[in-house]
């Protein structure tokens, strides 16, 4: 039987786990444990760039600290090797992009478990696919392209008037 010391700790531990779970934008878990430790070194790299906490967490842990939450259905995949990347608020999708490219580039040895974003559990399938959107800047250039392009139109189509207006007026 654990003393009441480490009982404390791990309460604390779950305590601190959940509040990251629960405060965070999006979280993805993975399973590790085919990636050689130059991968897990360059991955928790890349992580770290992107403002993505990254952790190996046990799964007794989780279990607990996502129980009586939103996250609860996160409990389905709590087996094996289990590690947990969250994305505060500037990327949401950050972690689900660099973790499926990484799970890609291993061909089966690292893989995505499941994922969640601002309530709702997803999926690995549902992860994938969010991790293939554009990110902020990229939406942002879509956005701007459609604008200045509609813009040019707008702007041709109005000379295109005021030059009709003026022959007809110079015609008259």
């Amino acid at each position: 039987m654990p003393s009441d010391k480490i009982l404390a700790q791990k309460k604390e531990l779950v305590s601190e786990l959940k509040e990251k779970i629960t405060g965070a934008a999006s979280g993805v878990l993975v399973d590790y444990i085919g990636i050689t430790v130059e991968q897990d070194t360059a991955l928790r790299k890349e992580l770290r760039a992107a403002g993505v906490d990254y952790k190996v967490v046990k799964n007794t842990l989780m279990h607990l600290a996502v129980q009586d939450t939103d996250y609860a259905e996160l409990d389905t995949v709590l087996t094996g090797s289990t590690a947990l990347a969250v994305c505060g608020g500037e990327d949401p999708l950050a972690a689900a992009r660099i973790l499926c490219k990484y799970a890609e580039k291993s061909k089966g040895k690292f893989s995505v478990k499941i994922g969640y974003m601002e309530g709702k559990v997803m999926s690995a399938d549902e992860v994938t696919a969010l991790s293939k959107l554009p990110g902020r800047e990229g939406l942002l250039s879509m956005l701007l392209s459609a604008l200045t392009g509609n813009l040019r139109g707008l702007a041709v189509g109005l000379n295109a008037l005021a030059e009709k207006k003026a022959a007809e007026e110079g015609a008259a």
